[in-house]
């Protein structure tokens, strides 16, 4: 017990790696000092002493400098992270090893320099320069620097909720492992299905790729999942109809890119998704919080419909040259676009006149050119949308008023019509 309370303190410890790259960079001062006495690396590369200084100084310097720095990120991202998300997330930030090695490696450099100063020698006849060490002071530094834009791009990436929450379930799963190593009988698949290899979320389908295996393979495919959807490992990810002897699974699979989150690569509905929990967020305390960042959101929101609902959207079904079905893949149409869009702003922002009146006004634009098989889902948001906000109002006149179509989403549409033709008196 005593070893595993040992053994787990310095698991969860941020100190521990730093320590370690200190430690080397004493070793590696001493060993490049030990083997440089000052006539290995000319003075034509390191420069004289008094150049060497300013080097080894100015790298520890900004080493430490750099290392402070990392240290304020790391607290910065425990903040945001404990505030946002979980304070019991502050764990897994702590033991991240990339934070670790960052400051690590600037602390490791820092100690080389600091203690490769002490080996300059200054004389009136010119000194000596350990020359081996200046030159691995140098190339630490080049290091550093691409560490150091590596990093920034890791602790940006740490703080989206897919890497926080990647790194929960990646620690679950190696506990569940541990405790449980027993995974049972294997699951009885039907021949006919292909598995995920792992788990994640379906950013992007190869179609063609797809298309061309079934045809080789005189079969068709079924793809089980949209677009977006998360895929748990294991899960069947394909049905194949008809002869699955020819298809290389393998090569279908390699045809699904699975990650640990959403892409708009082929994920328009996930565009959308992102401006509704803008306005989501905007009015979560109640209708009245922020509504104007709720109308920007439906402002580009009614713009990216405007441009969708007069094109032709795709059935799912994918042909090849012969025009032989091939695959059938699961393809959000008009009305899911429609309910993404309107349905929690609706719901969460109707008791805004400012929302209502704007959600009015694109729903009124979008109704005046839609195909007349695209119409029902418009007309249905915009009853659905006229009976909470007559709820939501305290007199007739705020019924009224509240339903005013408005494009500007200033709640004073009304008062704000002008002529439409001159008249000459």
């Amino acid at each position: 017990m005593k070893r595993f309370r040992i053994g787990h303190y310095l698991k969860t410890s941020l100190w521990l790696l730093p320590v370690l790259f200190v430690l080397a960079g004493v070793a590696l001062s001493l060993i490049t000092t030990s083997i440089d006495d000052g006539s290995l690396i000319p003075q034509s590369i390191t420069g004289d002493p008094t150049a060497a200084l300013q080097i080894l100084y100015l790298i520890s310097f900004s080493m430490l400098t750099l290392t402070g720095l990392v240290l304020s990120l790391v607290v910065v991202v425990v903040q945001l992270a404990m505030g946002i998300f979980s304070p019991r997330i502050v764990r897994q930030i702590l033991q991240d090893r990339p934070s670790q090695a960052a400051i690590g490696l600037f602390a490791g450099t820092f100690t080389h320099s600091i203690l490769a100063i002490r080996e300059v020698r200054t004389t009136p006849d010119g000194g000596s320069v350990p020359g081996l060490a200046v030159v691995v002071a140098i190339a630490l530094v080049l290091a550093c620097i691409g560490a150091l834009v590596w990093y920034l791009n890791h602790i940006g990436q740490s703080l989206r909720v897919a890497a926080l929450v990647g790194w929960v379930a990646d620690d679950t799963m190696k506990s569940l492992d541990h405790v449980y190593p027993d995974h049972g009988p294997e699951q009885d698949l039907e021949p006919d299905l292909i598995v995920a290899p792992r788990g994640g979320v379906v950013f992007m389908v190869d179609h063609d790729q797809l298309v061309a295996l079934a045809q080789r393979a005189d079969c068709r495919l079924e793809f089980l999942w949209a677009v977006g959807d998360f895929v748990p490992t294991g899960a069947a990810l394909i049905r194949i109809v008809g002869d699955p002897t020819g298809l290389s699974r393998k090569a279908a699979t390699s045809a699904i890119a699975l990650g640990p989150e959403r892409t708009m690569n082929q994920d328009v509905a996930y565009g959308i998704r992102m401006l509704v929990d803008i306005a989501e967020r905007s009015l979560s305390a109640g209708p009245f919080e922020d509504p104007t960042t709720a109308v920007q959101a439906i402002d580009r929101l009614h713009d990216i419909l405007r441009q969708l609902v007069r094109r032709p959207l795709h059935s799912g079904h994918h042909h090849d040259a012969t025009g032989t079905l091939r695959l059938l893949a699961p393809t959000l149409h008009w009305d899911g676009y429609v309910r993404v869009a309107f349905d929690e702003i609706r719901q969460a922002g109707a008791g805004s006149p400012q929302v209502s009146r704007r959600l009015r006004a694109a729903l009124d634009d979008l109704l005046s050119m839609a195909p007349p098989d695209r119409r029902a889902a418009l007309e249905h948001q915009l009853t659905l949308l006229e009976s909470l906000a007559a709820v939501a109002a305290h007199d007739d006149a705020d019924r009224r008023a509240a339903m005013v179509p408005d494009p500007a989403g200033i709640g004073s549409a009304d008062d704000l019509v002008t002529a439409t033709t001159t008249q000459e008196s």
